[in-house]
């Protein structure tokens, strides 16, 4: 078996739109895409907040030059995107942009939480859910941001998949997430990945963090590759990030850096970053009691009891430091 090839490009050196040109290209694009195939995109629109949209999601210039690029050969292409816990994919359709893009573009926009669900047999949960749009298409693109996270260290390529799974209050399956994401990963294959790294996130993400402003765009055909490839350009180790491991472990991709060839200037390109923090007053509460079905259900995923919980937990944490 051959190495995997992954492709680094600086917005710096090109524009955005030559750079995803370049990329494509390098992912072969051409040879997967025809007039009829049915292209799915999944950007990272993780939150709807209007101060936050710029360094949590993948940006609005990025997915526009994958849709121009897409539709000359296809025109059959869906954005798709799963409800969040506290907003709908409709506002982050709106707030970002995507409205507009479907319009111009003539897409297909869909809400996977809304779509016809197809249920699957699954060796952890029992059975789940996917929507049918997810499920029939032909040639899956994952639009992934560079960011840290609090709780899988890293959030990219593989974990962007999370956003597939329809369930609003799927926050209640986070303890069995680096499994499951290695079984989405298997179920529909990403055949092309591009990692936004423009602005990228670290800190507290995947949406409480602050700028990380790497200009870089990493793209491959292999989504553990760019996965292990961004990890390790802000600094980090990529066998950190358990549902990463698993996910080559199981077949995706290859994280192994002696297994990965590179395409650009990775050492030009390197910069430190903060790492998210696990802190015990946000994260870790957090990750305890959304274990139960009935807490997350009726204390997490309340606004009228998690704001006020969380601005004493907050107070809280400032106190002790």
């Amino acid at each position: 078996m051959g190495k995997s090839r992954v492709i680094i490009r600086s917005v710096e050196d090109k524009t955005i739109d030559e750079c995803i040109a370049e990329i494509l290209e390098f992912c072969n694009y051409r040879e997967l895409i025809s007039h009829g195939t049915k292209v799915v995109i999944k950007p990272n629109l993780c939150t709807e907040r209007l101060d936050m949209k710029d360094i949590a999601n993948t940006s609005y210039g990025v997915i526009e030059s994958v849709v121009k690029h897409v539709k000359e050969l296809s025109d059959d292409v869906t954005i798709v995107e799963s409800d969040g816990a506290r907003y709908t994919v409709e506002q982050a359709y709106e707030n970002n942009g995507i409205y507009e893009l479907g319009k111009k573009y003539d897409l297909k926009l869909v809400n996977l939480s809304h779509d016809e669900q197809v249920w699957i047999e699954n060796d952890i949960l029992g059975k789940w859910n996917f929507g049918k749009t997810f499920l029939d298409a032909e040639v899956f693109i994952t639009l992934p941001v560079l960011k840290t996270h609090a709780t899988t260290v890293f959030t990219g390529a593989i974990k962007n998949q999370w956003g597939c799974v329809p369930r609003r209050d799927r926050l209640v399956w986070h303890k069995y997430m680096n499994r499951l994401l290695t079984t989405i990963a298997q179920l529909v294959p990403p055949k092309i990945t591009i990692m936004d790294g423009i602005v990228g996130m670290q800190g507290r993400g995947p949406i409480n963090g602050y700028p990380i402003n790497a200009n870089v765009l990493i793209g491959s055909n292999d989504p553990v590759a760019v996965d292990a490839v961004g990890m390790r350009l802000i600094g980090l180790d990529p066998y950190t990030a358990e549902h990463i491991t698993n996910a080559a472990a199981g077949g995706v991709g290859e994280i192994d850096p002696e297994n990965i060839e590179i395409d650009g200037d990775f050492e030009g390109h390197r910069v430190d970053v903060e790492p998210a923090r696990e802190d015990w007053a946000i994260i870790k509460l957090l990750n305890v009691v959304s274990r139960s079905e009935f807490l997350t259900r009726y204390l997490v995923l309340n606004d009228n009891l998690f704001y006020p919980v969380r601005s004493v937990i907050v107070k809280m944490r400032k106190l002790i430091g």
